[in-house]
């Protein structure tokens, strides 16, 4: 494939049909494609539901898509309306998205086609966003602005172009549980895909030793504890951030589910320490490899360490590695 030239237009739309990642050039090549699998809800659940979806609910006798969070663009009354299909590498961009009630809600209003402008907030923010490379080696954790008719904007800039997946994980307001929708980014210029990063359970950023304790395991709930050092000096006075000592992330590698777990303790709940260590509770909702992603903050910065690990196999012998462009943002 001749590397040099664009991703088109065309490439966004095919890449958000089918969910899979693209080569770039004028000819459009796929790389992997995915399919998304009928497995445990990885993601945030419940909250309002369309009557469409009551009904489905009723039929089938639980979810209407029984799948981990972030592979779908609509989920129980609400779809994830990306207004910026693709931005150019290398350049900070707008980025530019809303959230739309697809029917009636519990509530008895008629919401379909409105943006959704209340929110409820978790971790500190009404709506966390998510942008992550198809190949998992860029990251960012964006916190965007909203306008009163509910648009939500950030500026972001990502250094490689290829298939990105955009996350929005949000709690509508009046809603039980909170829900993760995801979309399609594409991102123009040279195309060097890259493989999914080494098995590691230990990473270094800025100065930073984070190594990682536990396994993710298919299908049950298994604990993770992250501990952060600098210099070979374990750290303990780590900031709290969005809540909490630190937020994590993890990726499916193939399709990018999404799971979105949540520490153990918090700050100021009399038995949670400020570091080094900072655990949290995970199920993996299929075997397979993952990519983990821990935003931390000490001496007022956040940084994010990334981890590649395995849920029900073996991937070979212990690493050390980098955190790879891996990033936060407001």
């Amino acid at each position: 494939m001749n590397t040099g030239l664009k991703i088109t237009a065309f490439a966004a739309a095919v890449a958000a049909t089918f969910g899979t990642a693209y080569g770039v050039g004028k000819g459009v090549d796929p790389v992997t494609s995915q399919k998304k699998p009928a497995s445990e809800h990885g993601g945030h659940g419940g909250g309002e539901e369309a009557a469409a979806g009551e009904k489905g609910e009723k039929q089938g006798g639980g979810h209407t898509a029984d799948v981990p969070g972030g592979l779908q663009i609509s989920e129980r009354g609400y779809t994830l309306d990306l207004k910026t299909a693709r931005i150019d590498a290398e350049k900070r961009e707008q980025l530019r998205f809303t959230i739309v009630r697809d029917g009636t809600g519990k509530d008895g209003k008629d919401g379909k086609g409105k943006n959704v402008t209340a929110y409820q907030k978790e971790h500190d923010k009404e709506l966390h966003l998510i942008v992550a490379s198809r190949d998992l080696t860029t990251y960012r954790h964006l916190h965007p602005s909203r306008a009163a008719d509910g648009t939500w904007s950030t500026p972001v800039e990502l250094p490689e172009a290829g298939g990105y997946r955009v996350f929005a994980d949000f709690k509508p307001k009046g809603a039980k549980e909170g829900l993760t929708l995801g979309a399609d980014l594409a991102v123009a210029g040279k195309y060097d895909p890259a493989g999914l990063q080494a098995h590691n359970t230990k990473a270094s950023v800025d100065g930073y030793e984070v190594s990682l304790k536990g396994e993710l395991k298919p299908g049950k709930s298994a604990g993770l504890t992250l501990n952060v050092s600098k210099n070979g000096r374990p750290v303990t006075d780590l900031q709290p951030y969005l809540g909490s000592y630190g937020h994590l992330v993890a990726l499916r590698s193939g399709d990018l589910a999404y799971l979105h777990v949540h520490p153990t303790g918090e700050p100021g709940d009399g038995r949670t320490e400020p570091g080094p260590g900072v655990s949290f509770q995970a199920t993996a909702p299929s075997a397979g490899a993952y990519r983990l992603f821990l935003d931390f903050k000490h001496e007022g910065k956040v940084r994010t360490a990334a981890f590649t690990v395995h849920a029900g196999g073996s991937a070979g012998g212990e690493g050390t590695a980098e955190s790879g462009d891996s990033g936060h943002a407001h």
